[in-house]
């Protein structure tokens, strides 16, 4: 496969439940590395994207093609989706173990893993015990324990306060940095998306459709003060404009 193509698409996909059609037709090529924001209202099919690049589903018409191999998709949803029996360290520790990894050295490369989002002393705390943002940066650390080349997140800040979804935001930028891998992330936070895309793509309402892209030409991760910036209030206020009328 040449070293040019997509790690995944959606080429002119539909998914209708029924006679109701939810999405498309919509197509998205996306390169490795790259980070792609998806914004639109509710309803529009973003999440449906989403399931369609995990292979959590399958289009109606159109194709989905990714060259990310079994093990290399990781999928974050908005809730952290942890066993609550297990500590931190054995959530982490998961998909190792069930890729075939023995438990002794799976847990070690977690108790890594926990370190290098902040939880280094939590390792042994159940879910109940941690915070929301919390749970979701082990959330995180369970995602990219495997190095996957695709990372999708589905709205996982949308239920935390604004100063844990900024920090989680510069976390989940620090942690792309190491591996690089391709990112899809849905959310309705304007701010969030120009923030954290290099690319934003703008959907409309259901049946979900393209009606806008816009490219951020600015370097990831963001440097300080980004939020300050002329380059991102500028396109804050361009995406805004771009979603009230996809809205409408």
């Amino acid at each position: 496969m040449s070293s040019n193509a997509p790690i995944a698409a959606l080429e002119s996909v539909e998914v209708a439940y029924g006679d109701r059609v939810v999405l498309g037709p919509f197509s998205l090529r996306l390169a490795a590395g790259e980070i792609v924001a998806l914004v639109g209202p509710s309803g529009c099919g973003k999440s449906t994207a989403l399931r369609l690049l995990a292979g959590l589903e399958q289009p109606t018409r159109g194709a989905v093609t990714r060259t990310a191999a079994r093990g290399e998709t990781s999928v974050v949803f908005q809730a952290a989706t942890l066993m609550p029996w297990a500590s931190a360290r054995a959530n982490v520790a998961l998909p190792l173990e069930l890729a075939g990894a023995a438990r002794g050295a799976a847990r070690l490369e977690a108790g890594r893993a926990l370190e290098r989002v902040g939880l280094g002393g939590a390792i042994d705390l159940k879910p109940a015990q941690l915070s929301g943002g919390m749970a979701m940066r082990a959330s995180l650390a369970r995602a990219l324990i495997t190095s996957p080349r695709l990372l999708l997140l589905d709205e996982p800040f949308a239920a935390l306060d604004e100063i844990t979804r900024r920090r989680l935001a510069d976390d989940v930028l620090t942690l792309w940095r190491e591996t690089q891998p391709a990112v899809v992330f849905v959310t309705h936070s304007v701010d969030e998306a120009v923030y954290m895309a290099s690319r934003v793509i703008v959907m409309r309402a259901g049946p979900g459709r393209t009606a806008a892209e816009l490219a951020l030409d600015a370097p990831l991760p963001r440097p300080p003060q980004f939020r300050t910036s002329a380059i991102f209030r500028e396109a804050a206020e361009r995406l805004a404009a771009e979603l009230a009328t996809a809205s409408a």
